[in-house]
């Protein structure tokens, strides 16, 4: 969740959608994201919307920020309702920040009931939380499976404590291999974050990193390349010439070196910076962003999408207190896509997983773009033929075409 939202139209008070967004809600999936603003230490690297401690004050404790929630959360089913939406169970649910786990168990608790209160929970639904590898302990995580979280994502990033170190995080790289056991035996599935790329890190220090991450057995792995964020401690330290700026040459070595070792050992890569080591093991709910399903964001600043119609909440904690306080929208802004826009957006997003986008999402123009892009080795020609009984071809990159990922959708839009 970027610092800066896109620009909108103002959102509506009492939160209705317009008429587009019930249009097949019943054939959607849903999914819930809460937002929770805290962390302990701001990272260098990050331009999410988080606050320490000392940069909040009144109106925006963390002790009141589950009962905040959950009357976002109360609104937010009604408004839906009001809005004509389908009423759909969640099929996933996402904690993300921040570090959702600052809070105590219980508060994730009480929020997670207060979904299954809203909306209910399907019967499979995927119930996930990051956490820092020092913001839990062997009971907190039994307590996350009481509650009914399935999965956490563990912010790991490095294994080599000098790139720790520049990227600020405050946990000791032994660490991780402690929480992914308690983790495993509270019953909960395992990913894991890893950043490359950091000012100073070598080759060697991301094939360490990976080969620690793999030696704790996680289930699935992201793998994000160090992007420099405006505004961040780390582009002033750039800009003051204290540390270098990241190598998109080396960056592009690392990716390649975590496809190769990741495949090696078992993981396929479903999306360009996520492996796991099974089908059962993709994060559900990252797949139902890439594909477009449907979500209410809960928080500040957090983002939701429903059929077409995407809206963004006040960013700060006090401002989305007051309104949530109040029985208003915590939205700020809002946007309505149109058709092309929609499809555009498409395009961008299904072009970034495994399973392809279906050429019949092109145009005809674009269609005959794809064989110049499949001679190139921009994406896979095997999967572009149509396959009896199973539908059209799909435009699916390859390992250039995901390191390229950028140029792919730009060739293929014109």
């Amino acid at each position: 969740m970027p610092g800066t939202p896109p620009s909108g139209e103002p959102a509506p008070a009492d939160g209705v959608l317009p008429p587009s967004a019930a249009e097949g809600s019943a054939g959607r999936g849903f999914g819930l994201y809460v937002h929770v603003p805290y962390c302990r230490v701001r990272c260098g690297y990050c331009d999410f919307n988080t606050y320490t401690a000392s940069e909040l004050g009144g109106g925006a404790s963390r002790a009141h920020y589950a009962a905040q929630a959950r009357a976002e959360m109360r609104f937010g089913a009604s408004a839906l309702r009001r809005s004509g939406v389908a009423e759909r169970t969640a099929d996933t649910v996402f904690f993300g920040g921040g570090t959702p786990t600052l809070l105590p168990a219980e508060d994730l608790a009480e929020m997670l009931r207060g979904i299954r209160e809203e909306w209910g929970l399907s019967a499979r639904a995927e119930v996930t939380t990051e956490a820092n590898p020092d913001s839990v302990d062997r009971r907190y995580l039994e307590a996350l499976v009481e509650a009914g979280f399935t999965r956490v994502s563990f912010g790991m990033q490095s294994a080599v404590p000098h790139v720790l170190a520049v990227l600020d995080r405050t946990h000791a790289p032994e660490r991780v291999p402690q929480v992914v056991r308690w983790a495993r035996e509270a019953g909960l599935q395992v990913s894991l974050d890893l950043i490359y790329g950091a000012p100073g890190e070598t080759l060697d220090d991301w094939r360490r990193s990976l080969d620690a991450a793999l030696a704790c057995d996680p289930d699935h792995l992201s793998a994000y390349a160090l992007i420099i964020e405006a505004g961040t401690k780390l582009a002033a330290q750039i800009r003051r010439g204290e540390v270098a700026e990241p190598d998109e040459d080396l960056q592009a070595e690392m990716y390649e070196a975590a496809d190769r070792v990741l495949a090696a050992a078992g993981f396929g890569w479903y999306e360009i910076s996520n492996w796991a080591r099974s089908p059962e093991a993709r994060s559900r709910h990252n797949l139902a962003y890439w594909r477009g399903t449907d979500w209410w964001g809960v928080g500040p600043g957090a983002h939701s999408h429903v059929g077409g119609t995407r809206w963004w909440n006040v960013k700060h904690p006090r401002a989305y207190a007051a309104r949530v306080s109040a029985g208003s929208s915590p939205a700020e802004a809002r946007e309505v896509l149109d058709a092309e826009t929609r499809r555009v957006e498409r395009v961008l997003l299904e072009t970034r997983i495994v399973d392809g986008l279906p050429l019949e999402a092109l145009t005809e123009q674009e269609r005959r773009r794809v064989p110049p892009l499949i001679a190139e080795g921009l994406l896979e020609g095997a999967a572009a033929l149509p396959v009896p009984g199973r539908g059209p071809g799909r435009a699916v990159p390859t390992l250039r075409g995901r390191l390229l990922a950028d140029t792919v959708v730009h060739r293929l839009l014109g």
